[in-house]
């Protein structure tokens, strides 16, 4: 009897085990699944898409859909506040929420129109709902999602070119070059430059849309590197050298974008209209009429007006005893005065051709104790470095930058946040010591 009771008693508690996984509370609760379009649940709505034609309203989409003219008038008045009616514009997509509770004509299913989502761009949208004889509006975004990308290119033209030739985005190119602009002169840049850089791309599912952070670049100019390692300092993010200069300088390297060199300066230069050599005291800048002209450093406008030969004409007194100006506009910005003070990267004016020329471009000089010097060559100071107590912190985010530009970073290296760093142990040890960054094979 007591071997009985040993072989029935395991028996008797694995049929209690059993029973008690199948109570409801250690159940596994299902939860239902649905399909989420711009933050409606679609699981029970027939949709179509379409596109704003040229010339068509969302009034006319919507009567086509059965709304009314009187709730077509309610919903521009409630839209006002939140996203005018009159922003809609032509070839962007949009997405109707119809019931399929409906009757149908012909054979064709109708529905009654819900929602209606218009689409502001790739990220953004806005869902004008009619439910229940309601009206709401609401502005909504597409979840991004980020992806780190490591990418180099050497330069044959410019760095335009580069981006355009291995297929990188656009916006790199822009962002480039206002991280670069104190230090390197994209107008002369020679075949055979190089970069490379790390940049958050970002997707919406997998279509690109745009990129996030640049974490890092190393840009390779007549043989030297200058690197651009992203630090936090004052609560605010800014980019700095290797040795932890900052890449800003009292001077912008140029004071517009998008153009070339057509004429540098000279003491002796051919002059293209009076055909007689004469000096030639500044940089022109060959570039469409119109194109932004922006101050290369902080101070004070001290002359606007006619420059003779130069046409429109500004001049501005900076730090230092020096003086930039900029002949041949076309027009002046709005709010650019004698006395008006402006700050470095400032809207001035837009390129022209006034004066003696032969066509649009900027003629740009510099001063410096009244004595004209060559732009391309203003000796210049960084502004403030990174400070002192902040240099281990700064080192040990340089040296992860760099061995990522170099592809031999860890996943413990990846850089992923600015705000708060925890550094490994021996990290200030180990970022004081000289590692030189590596060169690409």
């Amino acid at each position: 009897m007591r071997h009985l009771i040993f072989y029935i008693l395991p028996l008797w508690l694995l049929i209690l085990s059993s029973c008690k996984s199948d109570t409801p509370e250690e159940q596994a609760i299902e939860e239902p699944q649905h399909t989420i379009l711009y933050g409606i649940i679609a699981d029970d709505y027939r949709t179509e898409q379409g596109r704003i034609e040229s010339g068509e309203t969302l009034g006319a989409i919507l009567n086509r859909y059965g709304v009314s003219p009187v709730m077509i008038d309610r919903l521009d008045k409630a839209s006002r506040e939140v996203f005018p009616l009159r922003q809609i514009r032509a070839d962007r997509p949009y997405m109707a929420f119809l019931t399929t509770d409906s009757l149908t004509t012909d054979s064709i299913p109708v529905g009654r129109l819900d929602y209606l989502v218009y689409e502001k761009d790739l990220v953004e949208y806005v869902v004008f709902g009619f439910k229940n004889d309601s009206i709401t509006i609401e502005q909504g975004e597409k979840e991004v999602t980020l992806r780190r990308q490591r990418r180099s290119a050497t330069i044959e033209s410019s760095l335009w070119g580069a981006i355009m030739r291995d297929s990188l985005p656009y916006a790199l190119a822009a962002d480039m070059e206002d991280i670069y602009q104190w230090t390197v002169d994209f107008f002369g840049i020679q075949k055979g430059d190089s970069f490379t850089v790390i940049y958050d791309e970002k997707l919406i599912d997998t279509v690109h849309v745009g990129i996030g952070r640049i974490w890092g670049a190393k840009f390779t100019h007549g043989g030297k590197d200058v690197y651009a390692i992203p630090y936090k300092q004052d609560d605010k993010v800014k980019y700095w050298e290797y040795d932890g200069a900052s890449l800003r300088k009292q001077l912008l390297k140029a004071p517009l974008k998008f153009s070339r060199i057509s004429s540098k300066f000279s003491y002796s230069r051919l002059h293209p209209v009076h055909r007689v050599y004469r000096p030639h005291l500044g940089v022109d800048y060959a570039a469409p009429k119109g194109t932004p002209v922006h101050a290369v450093a902080d101070g004070v406008v001290t002359f606007k007006g006619w420059g003779g030969g130069g046409g429109n004409t500004l001049k501005i007194k900076h730090a230092g005893n020096l003086m930039t100006g900029y002949l041949h506009l076309s027009r002046f910005a709005k709010g650019i005065n004698q006395g008006t003070h402006v700050s470095q990267g400032q809207l001035i004016g837009y390129v022209g051709s006034t004066g003696t020329s032969t066509g649009p471009h900027l003629d740009y000089r510099v001063w410096k104790n009244g004595k004209p010097i060559n732009p391309l060559t203003v000796p210049q100071e960084p502004t403030e470095p990174i400070k002192k107590e902040n240099m281990a912190e700064f080192e040990y985010i340089r040296n992860c930058i760099v061995a990522e530009l170099n592809g031999t970073a860890t996943d413990e290296q990846i850089i992923t946040q600015l705000d708060s760093i925890v550094m490994p142990a021996l990290a200030d040890t180990l970022a004081h010591e000289n590692v030189e960054p590596k060169a690409e094979k």
